[in-house]
């Protein structure tokens, strides 16, 4: 008698969608994982959703209303395992801006009716109201680190994904620092590898998107970006991005407010 193929959920809170059109963008190797997993729920690809329990729940997105305060506990509950993909769901995403000011003063400013508008006053991460057991970084999400977790799930072992720097990936195809090289401020050498180091590969700075790396030194950083010619609102700025939210960026901004 054949095994139950596992089932797989895939669930959007507060995002834009582009770590689920990761998933999305394996195409051939999507077919091959079908051949695998039965996809149970996954909105953004097809009207027919099962309900739970489901073996692996893929979330992406972060709370930012009290309704989906409380759907991420039913995820949870209706979960064997559960993983967060992308910025979004591991640290707040890029509307983890809101956490510094006023939300009600934001909604004077941007909507025309904001009496409507329910939310909550931060953007959190998942893994700040449910247990999480595995975190994918990223805007978005790696498509070769999602590939690597999902075979990893698949055989009962734990994903191989670099805790290491986007500096390594730089060495590792090549490219010249471009700090040391041409002077360009670059948040590499604290911010998490997954994304091959495009940036720097065409002489551009990394903007952080994977969020900060294992025990990173922002500190040690900001001195030479200061050193640059970067002054304490442009360090402000270089920190809150798309994962303004994360503790080591979060903290390392605040000292230059």
């Amino acid at each position: 008698m054949t095994a139950p193929r596992p089932r797989l959920a895939v669930w959007k809170f507060a995002s834009c969608d582009g770590c689920q059109l990761s998933l999305l963008d394996c195409e051939d190797e999507l077919l091959a994982l079908a051949e695998g997993v039965q996809i149970a729920l996954f909105a953004e690809a097809s009207s027919n959703m099962l309900p739970g329990p489901y073996d692996v729940s893929l979330v992406e997105g972060s709370i930012t209303t009290a309704h989906d305060r409380e759907r991420i506990q039913q995820v949870r509950a209706e979960s064997g395992l559960l993983v967060t993909i992308g910025a979004c769901a591991t640290a707040g995403g890029i509307q983890a801006l809101r956490n510094f000011r006023d939300v009600e003063e934001w909604k004077q400013l941007v909507y025309a009716r904001p009496e409507v508008i329910d939310a909550l006053a931060t953007s959190t991460p998942i893994a700040e109201h449910v247990k999480v057991d595995f975190e994918l970084r990223g805007c978005p999400v790696s498509k070769r680190q999602l590939l690597e977790l999902l075979a990893a799930l698949l055989a009962g072992r734990r994903p191989n994904v670099s805790t290491a720097s986007v500096c390594e990936e730089c060495k590792a195809r090549g490219t010249p620092c471009v700090m040391v090289a041409h002077g360009t401020p670059c948040l590499g050498p604290v911010t998490q590898a997954g994304c091959g180091a495009i940036c720097p590969a065409y002489n551009r700075g990394c903007y952080g998107c994977f969020g900060p790396k294992e025990t990173p030194n922002p500190a040690a950083l900001s001195e030479r970006l200061t050193e640059l010619g970067m002054d304490r609102a442009a360090l402000l700025r270089v920190y809150r991005s798309f994962n303004a939210g994360a503790p080591a960026f979060a903290d390392e901004a605040a000292r230059h407010e």
